[in-house]
């Protein structure tokens, strides 16, 4: 089981290129990549999120990509000799003025735009291929830091699971002489009023039956008992499970409320409260799961 809140760097260099990948994961409905990275990099934007999304399926994912050319081949510098001539033709001008004319290589690098260092053409194809290498990188140190995360979640909500589970066998206890107790009342009740008048058993009988059916909460408490099962088994999987385990905590918590609306008994009601904010905290620490 893995959390949904993560961080992860790949770096990579190769052949004096070197290209950085950092990822920031919190939790979130779907998967929500966010990239920022220089435009001159944008060609690389739908196979990032291409490798991104083979490895992650769940979360909001902030990355950072960063791009460095060290090879000699990477900067061209250009002459512009047109210009160059321009300015031979001023300096030609002011040596017959009589002002020396010292048109030289070191003056040459100091003329505005005679000289533009550009960017050389890149290999765009090694480029997608050493960012597909460092973006994996950074899912796997990514998948790392969820994985620990989410055992620390699994622990956690397996402690709530064993409490919900005691307050269910607690309801079911309780619940179990509520038919007799009221059987006894509604006996007592009847035979104060009637006095010496026998009590219609059939009746009663058929009253307690009538009472026993609208209480019953056998189904709902044998429900719960299946979904905290089904549960447990889904935080055994290596597989995203957060969407299946907010289902289940939402039928969880169906049960848990028939329970309490079908409850006559002060103690039960009790049981009930506490179960749904069991609930509701499993509920909180399932929003991180991916």
């Amino acid at each position: 089981m893995y959390s949904m809140t993560g961080y992860g760097r790949g770096d990579v260099k190769v052949d004096g290129r070197e290209i950085v990948v950092e990822l920031k994961s919190v939790n979130h409905r779907f998967l929500d990549i966010n990239v920022r990275m220089s435009r001159s990099l944008l060609f690389i934007e739908d196979e990032l999120r291409k490798v991104i999304g083979q490895q992650l399926s769940r979360g909001h994912i902030e990355v950072s990509v960063s791009y460095t050319n060290t090879r000699a081949d990477s900067r061209v510098v250009a002459i512009d000799l047109p210009l160059l001539a321009q300015y031979q033709k001023a300096f030609d001008q002011l040596e017959k003025l009589g002002i020396e004319n010292k048109l030289d290589a070191e003056l040459v690098t100091r003329l505005s735009d005679v000289l533009t260092v550009t960017q050389n053409d890149d290999d765009r194809e090694e480029i997608l291929r050493i960012m597909a290498l460092a973006t994996k990188d950074a899912c796997e140190q990514m998948k790392v830091m969820r994985a620990v995360e989410g055992q620390h979640l699994c622990e956690d909500m397996l402690a709530k699971l064993a409490n919900l589970e005691s307050l269910s066998a607690q309801v079911k206890e309780r619940t179990g002489n509520t038919c007799g107790e009221y059987a006894a009342k509604l006996h007592q009740r009847i035979s104060d009023i009637l006095g010496e008048v026998p009590v219609d058993e059939q009746r009663l009988a058929q009253e307690i039956a009538v009472y026993a059916d609208r209480v019953s909460i056998d189904e709902e408490l044998v429900r719960l008992t299946a979904h905290i099962m089904n549960m447990r088994e889904y935080m055994r999987s290596p597989e995203p499970v957060g969407r299946k385990l907010d289902f289940l905590i939402q039928e969880l918590n169906r049960e848990v409320n028939t329970i309490g609306s079908k409850s006559v008994d002060a103690a039960v009601a009790a049981l009930v409260v506490d179960a749904k904010s069991e609930i509701e905290k499993l509920r909180e620490q399932i929003q991180n799961i991916e």
